[in-house]
């Protein structure tokens, strides 16, 4: 049984999503334990032994390469260490597989940190800052802009194959009206969006946790995710 630490934000999810595509089922083949961190769980001691950057995802494999148990933190290198497990969702050709490769890297270097913080500045910063709200918002609609264009020439994100590119990127979307998206921008994005919100494994990946998520409630959840409480030594 594989163990995920997890919370229902768009880098959970992606795992969430990978393991349910790959054929692993919740219950059967892989559990959850939630990682709340507006209670700070991710500061506990326990699970920065196995996720030293006090980040979620992180995942535990009692049967790993080896036949030895594995962890891993990131969900990027999460998505692959699946992808080679199971032989699925990364092409086995050099071409497509950097095809692949190349988008995936785009989503953890760009999608992922850019919509990060065009949601923390429209939406949870205590301190409305027009220059950073318009600075992150534009970062985000050039970012989409590059995928609808991608989209227009191809049926998913890398190539004509669903793969992990599509797989990391999608959860980010999936918040698009925070990020002050109009979909009438983007047809061929949308019409990705659409595709893949209708693939079963993603609708079951994206209800993993989901009923735990609830808005910041009071100002110690708020310091602990984004006050000094993060930036301790530990």
């Amino acid at each position: 049984m594989i163990n995920v630490y997890s919370w229902p934000t768009p880098n959970g999810h992606k795992v969430h999503i990978m393991l349910e595509e790959c054929g692993l089922r919740l219950g059967r083949d892989w559990q959850v334990f939630p990682i709340n961190i507006g209670a700070g769980d991710q500061f506990q001691p326990d699970f920065l032994a196995i996720s030293p950057n006090n980040k979620i995802p992180a995942l535990v494999d009692p049967v790993g390469p080896d036949g030895k148990p594995i962890s891993l933190f990131e969900s990027g290198a999460i998505l692959l260490y699946l992808a080679a497990k199971t032989g699925k969702f990364l092409p086995k050709s050099d071409r497509l597989k950097f095809q692949v490769l190349q988008w995936l890297m785009f989503q953890m270097g760009s999608v992922g940190p850019m919509l990060g913080q065009t949601h923390h500045f429209r939406k949870y910063a205590p301190e409305k800052i027009d220059y950073a709200i318009n600075r992150y918002t534009n970062e985000t609609r050039r970012l989409y802009g590059v995928m609808d264009k991608q989209l227009a020439t191809h049926k998913y994100i890398a190539c004509n194959q669903y793969t992990v590119a599509d797989i990391a990127i999608y959860p980010w979307v999936r918040s698009w009206e925070d990020q002050g998206i109009d979909w009438a921008d983007y047809p061929h994005l949308k019409a990705w969006f659409d595709l893949i919100s209708a693939r079963p494994a993603v609708q079951r990946g994206v209800q993993v946790l989901a009923e735990l998520r609830k808005p910041i409630r009071d100002e110690k959840e708020r310091e602990i995710l984004f006050g000094a409480t993060q930036y301790q030594k530990r």
